[in-house]
Order: C-alpha cells, then structure tokens, then sequence
C-alpha cells in the first residue's frame, strides 16, 4: 500500500510540473486557436490601488500617461483609500488622473468595489501602484475585447531588480509559455492582478476578505463560459521583494489564498465541461494544494520502502533538497547560482504552500494587506 501511494504521488507530482506542460503543448498544437487580435480601442479605465505608496506613485502615473493609447479613450482612476502619508496629494497634481478616497481602510478589495461603479470605461484595468506597464500594453489587452467571448484579458508579469525573485527566471518563462497554451487551447487558469483587463460589464463584487482576487474573478469568468486570454506583449515589471522575509511572507499569503479560491470555486472541481476541469485541476489544484503535502510523504516513504530504486530516489531527494538549503543559505548573501536558484524556488514553493495551506485549514482569516517591501526604483 505504501508502495502504491508513493507512485501515485511521483505520478502526480511530474504531471502537476512536467507532464501537463507536455499534454498542453500537444492539445494546443493539434487543436488549440489563438485569441483574435485587432486594433480596438475602447473606453478604458485604468485603475490604480495605492496603499501609502508615495514612493512610487509619481512615477506610476508618469508611466501611465506616457502610455500609448488615444488619451480620449483612457480614464485613470487612483483609489488610496486609507493612505496617511502623501499619496493622495501627489495624485491629485495631475490633471488627468482622477483620485478617489475614503479615509477608512478596509482593504484592496472593498476599495475596488467602491470605486468600479464610478468608473466610465468599457474595459476596466487593474494594475499596482508598483507595477510599471511596457508602453504599448493597453493596446495589446484592449485588442482582444473586439471578440464577444473574451471577457478578459491576461498580461504579462515580469519581475526585475536585484532582490529576491529576480532569479525566478525559469519559472515565469515556464509559466508564461503555459498560459500561452492554456489561452490558445481554451482559457487562460487565472491572472496577474497586476497588469488584467476585463469588461466593465462583467465585473462583480467578491466579497472582501478574498486573497486572490484576480485569480478568483477571472475563473469565475472561465466558469460562465466566457474566454480569458493571454497577452504576452502587455507587460508589467515589478520590482523584487527586498528580503527572503518579505517574499515568504508574501507567498504564504498567496498560497493561503490558493487554497481559499480552490474551496470557493469548488464547481470547477466537477467535470461538467472536461477541457476546462483537466487545465485547472493540472495547472493549479495539483499545485497549490496536493503536491505540497505529498512532497513530505515522498520523502518517507522512499527511506521506508525496501529495494535499491528507493535508496537511489530518496537520496536524489535529499541531494536536491540539501542544493536548496545551500540555495537559501547563498541567497542570503546575494544572488544564487542557477544550479542552486532552481532548487531554491521549487522548494521555497511548496513549502510556502504547505505552511499558506496549513493556516487556512486552521481557521486563518485574511487580514487586510500588509504589502512586501520591495527593492528601491531606478
């Protein structure tokens, strides 16, 4: 029985990695379409969530502005709800931009929802106050939203700096190429809350305590049958987190999240329409909530199996991790080497997921936001 667990894990594990990757690549090749993109530029809103960032926040309405999209048809809207120090001054010297603000914090979610209805575009863009768009990105979102069934549109996140997750190289490149799979073959699983587009049309309140926001907005979306697509060239950079402290804090934020959007979108979890079911159970159910409990049990089980194939895997395990541990150990002191970065993250990963899924099992309620502090600008 231990014997059998074991493969079934190993099964699961290199499909949720590697193996889904290789299905996806052959069902997107034989049978997947690409989203239809044309020159459009409908009414947009670009909405801005700052949170006491008046570090950057000039400069994120600078980048904004220098954005090339008709200025006619784009409306920027900064909520601060909250905000003590002089975000909201700053924001209100630029004539274009319009700043709405409540002295109460209740969180990024309660102020979006306030400040939607207000809003005049079409199409609403969410993005970060620290997140810095390529300039021909609303173009690249907007001309997807020509196409009736797209509801939303997904862009590209890339981290950059000298801080920690500058290394995570591998790992975007990896997961961009999936969600270009995904959106070809069907619908993009999710997006990043930093730089996605939706119809204004479409957008409701979740309620405010959800983590992941973006993540469980866009599936909800996928969920009613509506297309969400890729777009690779809407890009936005983010700076890196300023220490493995802040970036655990975030990941195990993130990954406490997973797991409350896995159980509030639990009809994804039946196979009603089987494409759909397969991408997100593969793409982000294994991750985020199996693999990070079976990991521990592969390592037990391989030291209490008999038989040498089980002495070879379990000190291929402890190799790796022992490349992990020396991973963390050099990334304290400054950037890791890649044959120790890869090891790090795959590690720093699961472990962040298994301690994020342990305090929502417990009972964890989401407090409002604490933002990462990340590596200076410029």
């Amino acid at each position: 029985m231990i014997e059998f667990f074991f493969w079934v894990g190993v099964a699961l594990t290199l499909h949720g990695y590697l193996g889904y990757g290789a299905f996806l690549w052959f069902l997107a090749r034989r049978w997947g379409k690409p989203s239809s993109w044309r020159p459009h530029t409908p009414r947009l809103t670009l909405i801005v969530a700052a949170y006491n960032e008046e570090a950057v926040i000039a400069e994120k309405l600078e980048n904004c502005l220098a954005l090339n999209y008709p200025p006619e048809s784009l409306e920027i809207l900064v909520v601060a709800d909250g905000s003590d120090d002089a975000t909201v001054e700053i924001a209100r010297k630029y004539p274009r931009v319009k700043v709405a603000y409540s002295p109460k914090r209740e969180g990024k979610l309660a102020a979006v929802n306030r400040v939607v209805p207000l809003s005049e575009g079409e199409i609403l863009v969410f993005s970060d106050a620290n997140a810095f768009y390529h300039k021909d990105s609303l173009l690249r979102l907007a001309g997807h939203f020509h196409d009736p069934r797209v509801g939303a549109v997904a862009g590209e996140k890339r981290v950059v700096g000298e801080g920690i997750g500058s290394e995570e190289g591998f790992y975007w490149r990896y997961e961009s190429t999936l969600k270009r799979w995904d959106s070809r073959l069907s619908s993009v699983m999710g997006a990043a809350g930093e730089i996605f587009a939706l119809r204004r049309e479409l957008y409701f309140p979740l309620p405010t305590d959800t983590v992941i926001e973006d993540f469980v907005l866009s599936m909800e979306l996928v969920r009613k049958g509506y297309r969400v697509v890729y777009e690779r060239d809407a890009i936005a950079t983010e700076q890196a987190s300023s220490s493995i402290r802040e970036e655990w804090k975030r990941k195990t934020r993130i990954a406490a999240g997973g797991w409350q959007a896995v159980f509030r979108l639990w009809p994804l979890l039946i196979p009603t329409r089987p494409l759909i079911w397969f991408q997100y159970v593969s793409h982000r159910v294994l991750r985020w909530t199996i693999i990070p409990l079976l990991l521990p049990g592969l390592l037990l089980e391989s030291l209490l199996l008999p038989g040498a194939i089980y002495r070879i895997l379990f000190g291929a395990q402890v190799l790796f991790y022992g490349l992990a541990f020396l991973g963390y150990r050099k990334m304290r002191k400054g950037p890791s080497p890649k044959v120790l970065a890869l090891p790090f993250y795959f590690a720093f990963f699961n472990l962040a997921a298994l301690v994020g899924g342990t305090r929502f099992l417990l009972g964890w309620k989401p407090a409002i936001w604490e933002k990462a502090r990340r590596e200076k600008l410029g």
